[in-house]
């Protein structure tokens, strides 16, 4: 399944394609602290995002541009992959890369409605997962916000700044299904 257009109040959802290529996007993947937590970044040039955007446009994924509508200004990312569909399991991400515009509520408004879209009967997703540096507690507190719960902790799991830490492990239920666990 490819990404559809989708919108909130004040943001435009649309599927991540080449037409989002600019030094601006190169800049906030080699900004270390935009990437801070993500696992790629940092050495990125504009036909290394050129092919990465060529191979996001050839694959069925959800991946969206996050755009505020009214200037039509490209902030960040968001996406939902991979998604195992006999699981109806979807692995979710998101960065908000302009830092003019942190803080101010974009990535929940983003997040909210794409975890809505995958909950839908046109997704039916059944849960939403997603792994988090332990001490990102800004991103932890929004998840939570979101609806997710912790299911695990990673423990020295993954290099950031030099030194390892744990990966929290989050998910999201789709609140139609009754979850039971064995």
């Amino acid at each position: 399944m490819k990404a559809e257009y989708l919108e909130t109040v004040r943001l435009d959802l649309k599927p991540l394609d080449s037409s989002f290529l600019s030094q601006d996007y190169v800049d906030w993947m080699n900004d270390t602290e935009v990437n801070k937590y993500l696992e790629s970044g940092g050495d990125y040039t504009l036909e290394k995002l050129s092919n990465f955007l060529k191979q996001v446009e050839s694959n069925p994924i959800l991946f969206w541009a996050i755009v505020i509508k009214d200037s039509q200004k490209h902030i960040g990312n968001i996406k939902i992959d991979p998604i195992s569909h006999r699981n109806r399991v979807g692995e979710y991400g998101i960065l908000i890369g302009d830092k003019e515009e942190w803080g101010k509520g974009y990535a929940k408004e983003a997040s909210q409605m794409v975890i809505d879209f995958c909950f839908s009967d046109k997704v039916d997703l059944r849960k939403i997962t997603l792994g988090v540096v332990s001490e990102n507690i800004d991103a932890i507190q929004l998840y939570m916000k979101l609806g997710f719960i912790q299911e695990g902790l990673l423990k020295i799991h993954a290099i950031h700044e030099g030194k390892w830490c744990d990966v929290m492990r989050m998910a999201a239920f789709n609140p139609k299904l009754k979850v039971e666990s064995k």
